[in-house]
């Protein structure tokens, strides 16, 4: 059947350290007429770097790849996740997992035509849904904790710290380490509300009560949960803009 033009071709990412394996999937991609522009990717770090470069409607997503997985690949891309991924997996119990990460669906190795066709068509819906109704992508980051999977929406983090190789983030009552670094967050989060306070936190400025005066002649942030953060003097200036710019009653209360 021919492709109807004024539907919009998906565009797809192929994730798989085994040649092979990126074949198979590419093979029955081709013979779908609703497929656009493919690419392919061998490790979970070039992933990341693709999907956040051209934005990937769809990522068929290997799980066990060295160095990097595909758990790690979710949560290193924080906000960034494609509308919709399925899993590829040859183990039952990562295949389980995939649904606790978001994933529309899975394909467990070694899998014929039909299921490929099943997965492909969950995956089409999903993303059919979400151009209509032009939902935004979630704001929410993938975290590993205790052995279990947690999404953790933008909109509770109280404040982020940096923590060597990964970020804190903070909740009112939890905390989760994120593999990002603080940069890498900062960029992605200052149209969401935070700001950079200190070369190593970030805060959400919904959760700032105002500046206190320290005995140094220095501030600190004094957050709602009465967190007290210290406020760098390189990054003072920049936090009462933003406060002023949100519309909270001029430049943050100095206590």
């Amino acid at each position: 059947m021919p492709t109807n033009k004024s539907r919009q071709r998906l565009r797809v990412l192929v994730v798989d350290d085994e040649p092979l394996a990126r074949c198979n999937l590419t093979v029955l991609l081709r013979d779908d007429p609703d497929i656009g522009e493919m690419r392919e990717c061998d490790s979970g770090h070039a992933a990341v770097e693709v999907i956040r470069e051209t934005a990937p409607d769809l990522v068929f997503l290997d799980v066990q790849m060295p160095e990097c997985n595909g758990v790690e690949v979710l949560e290193m891309l924080g906000t960034e996740l494609p509308p919709a991924i399925v899993f590829v997996t040859a183990h039952d119990e990562y295949a389980l997992r995939a649904f606790d990460v978001g994933a529309v669906d899975y394909l467990l190795k070694p899998f014929d035509e039909r299921r490929f066709r099943l997965a492909l068509d969950r995956a089409k819906d999903k993303i059919t849904r979400q151009r209509q109704s032009q939902a935004a992508r979630p704001e929410r980051f993938v975290v590993r904790s205790l052995g279990r999977i947690h999404f953790v929406p933008v909109a509770d983090i109280d404040w982020i710290e940096a923590a060597d190789y990964y970020a804190q983030l903070h909740l009112a009552s939890q905390t989760y380490l994120l593999r990002r670094s603080l940069a890498e967050l900062e960029h992605e989060l200052v149209s969401r509300g935070f700001c950079r306070i200190h070369r190593s936190i970030i805060v959400n400025l919904e959760r700032v009560r105002g500046l206190q005066l320290r005995d140094d002649g220095e501030y600190d942030v004094l957050l709602s949960s009465e967190v007290h953060l210290r406020v760098s003097r390189r990054f003072r200036k920049g936090l009462q803009e933003r406060m002023a710019d949100l519309g909270a009653a001029g430049s943050p209360r100095h206590t």
